[in-house]
């Protein structure tokens, strides 16, 4: 969920737009990103935190950073596989906007947005990037009916519930585009402590749920042609005011749809381990056909790159060894191909990948932090 690269990202936001919205200077982060400086004047994430639906589908301005973070495996009738990822970031730049009456411009607004679109077709990769700010409308998240926007991209409901039943979720750029019609077929599923995901030996961590479990249908549009699709998405939501501990570099990040029915979310953040800055923190859940999430302890599950290929310079693990050994589990998860570079602001990798062994499936990996060669 998804996903850390979210605060990265809102932090350069911050100081390319963060000196016109008010008269504070931002803060300059010393650590990757800022993610493991403490922030003491927002909300904390932390165990014992209840989620509450739908409330929580909408922003928590009280937290520092917060995301909505949708990817999509897709199929064409003609077996061309396409994967899709939306994503809707909002950054606090302080706890609260001023009180009325302290400013009368909606400009003063201390909630930033970032948006992403992605769209991986069988020979390459597209994506587009907008900026929006708070207060005068470009972009937002209101809960009854649900409905996340920036500009004319946006992931809401299709009715007048408010909940994450069934969305539709349109954006594009100059050559590609979808439309695609996501229904639930399952329940919403808190990760980690009832929803508090531990993401450091520290102690930091998020409150974060999803919902692995739509089915898709619909349209992408790939240089003006409009193509038929169907598959599964996962939707990630995460909020949180200090992620990561000091140590830690970067992550990889994995959302599997398993053929039997199961779902893995499980990710790998170098550095703050268990024994010691050099060890990665592992964390994951286990989500059954019918919902029920298992937990994975650090040393429940082994998370090993087997290949790397050079993408833009980098040297990326696009294959890989996932073990679960209570739940049976070993499979390869392999990059349906390596160039499914995100060239944002801050640059990434983002892609559908394909999962063979044990269990067949598919899914999406994130990966951050690896340097240029």
């Amino acid at each position: 969920m998804k996903r850390l690269l979210a605060i990265a990202l809102l932090f350069l936001v911050i100081l390319v737009f963060g000196w016109q919205l008010w008269p504070e200077e931002p803060t300059t982060p010393t650590s990757y990103a800022g993610l493991g400086e403490s922030t003491d004047e927002f909300r904390q994430a932390q165990p014992g935190t209840v989620l509450r639906f739908p409330e929580d589908h909408g922003p928590h301005p009280d937290y520092r950073i917060e995301w909505w973070y949708l990817t999509a495996n897709l199929a064409a009738k003609d077996g061309r596989h396409f994967g899709a990822q939306w994503t809707l970031f909002r950054q606090a730049m302080a706890p609260s906007d001023p009180q009325p009456g302290a400013n009368e411009t909606p400009w003063a607004s201390r909630q930033l947005w970032m948006a992403h679109a992605a769209l991986s077709t069988p020979e390459d990769h597209r994506f587009s990037e907008r900026f929006a700010r708070g207060g005068v409308g470009q972009a937002g998240v209101k809960t009854k009916p649900f409905d996340a926007w920036i500009d004319n991209w946006s992931l809401k409901t299709v009715d007048d519930k408010s909940g994450f039943e069934r969305l539709v979720v349109t954006a594009g750029g100059e050559d590609f585009g979808y439309r695609l019609n996501l229904d639930a077929q399952g329940p919403l599923v808190r990760h980690g402590e009832q929803g508090f995901s531990q993401k450091s030996a520290d102690g930091q961590g998020s409150m974060y749920y999803s919902q692995p479990f739509f089915q898709v249908s619909g349209e992408v549009w790939v240089d003006g042609e409009p193509i038929t699709v169907t598959g599964r998405a996962w939707l990630d939501r995460e909020w949180s005011s200090q992620l990561l501990g000091p140590t830690q570099s970067g992550w990889d990040w994995f959302s599997l749809h398993l053929d039997s029915g199961a779902k893995l979310m499980a990710f790998r953040l170098r550095g703050g381990g268990e024994t010691g800055k050099e060890e990665s923190y592992l964390s994951g859940s286990w989500i059954t056909p019918k919902g029920e999430i298992m937990p994975l302890k650090p040393n429940e599950l082994s998370l090993e790159p087997r290949e790397y290929q050079s993408v833009v310079g980098r040297e990326v693990p696009t294959r890989w060894r996932i073990q679960v050994p209570d739940h049976d589990l070993d499979v390869e998860v392999r990059a349906r191909h390596s160039n499914q570079w995100m060239n944002t602001s801050f640059p990434y990798w983002e892609g559908m990948v394909e999962v063979s062994g044990s269990n067949d499936g598919e899914g999406y990996l994130e990966m951050t932090g690896y340097a240029d060669e």
